[in-house]
């Protein structure tokens, strides 16, 4: 599935997101560049022994290159992200159940949240990636405002069952990060570095 979120004539070669994320469509609106976006359809098991640092770059490159392969003038941005608490790497928890049990080990935890950024450039073959980390420490958090938290925001997409952008701000201590999009899915100032590098002129 493809979509056209924006139509704008700045740009001499196609801009494609690859995700269906709404979240990353959302911070990716914030460059004012002409976008669509497509499913990748990757697989995102983790590997056996996978540190999350590697899984989120295979997986950002994999999802790039997978939309790549049928737009042979594009530029295609792929994305993903875990959280690591420990030796413990979580993903979407899928179900309210799972977001209650995701929230509940973080609680009062400090997590590592790291998101794999990869451009690839379809008609040179070249590939920029990059990861940016960024650590939550979480307040000490109750059963019940787990639960009320969870059926408000419904977090059942999100890596790590929060929100930042929304109520999830309320569940932490302090955000150490340099870069706040990329908490939310898809950091910016980052990828804004790499469409430089590719010839993209953002500001101008």
């Amino acid at each position: 599935m493809r979509t056209v979120l924006q139509e704008c004539p700045s740009m001499d070669r196609p801009l494609i997101l690859a995700s269906t994320s709404r979240y990353r469509a959302l911070l990716l609106q914030r460059l004012g560049l002409p976008f669509s976006t497509e499913a990748p359809g990757t697989d995102e098991t983790q590997t056996p022994g996978e540190a999350p640092a590697d899984l989120v770059r295979r997986l950002a490159e994999a999802k790039a290159r997978a939309v790549a392969r049928h737009h042979p003038e594009a530029l295609v941005i792929g994305s993903d992200q875990v959280a690591a608490c420990g030796a413990l790497t979580l993903g979407k928890p899928g179900t309210p159940e799972n977001a209650e049990a995701q929230l509940a080990t973080l609680s009062g935890q400090t997590v590592i949240f790291y998101t794999g950024l990869c451009l690839v450039n379809s008609a040179s073959g070249l590939c920029d990636i990059g990861l940016d980390t960024t650590r939550v420490v979480f307040r000490t958090l109750h059963t019940d405002e787990i639960r009320a938290y969870v059926q408000r925001e419904q977090p059942l997409d999100c890596a790590g069952a929060f929100k930042s952008e929304g109520l999830g701000i309320a569940l932490f201590e302090r955000i150490e990060s340099q870069d706040p999009s990329g908490l939310i899915g898809l950091p910016l100032i980052m990828l804004c570095a790499q469409l430089r590098r590719a010839g993209v002129t953002i500001i101008g």
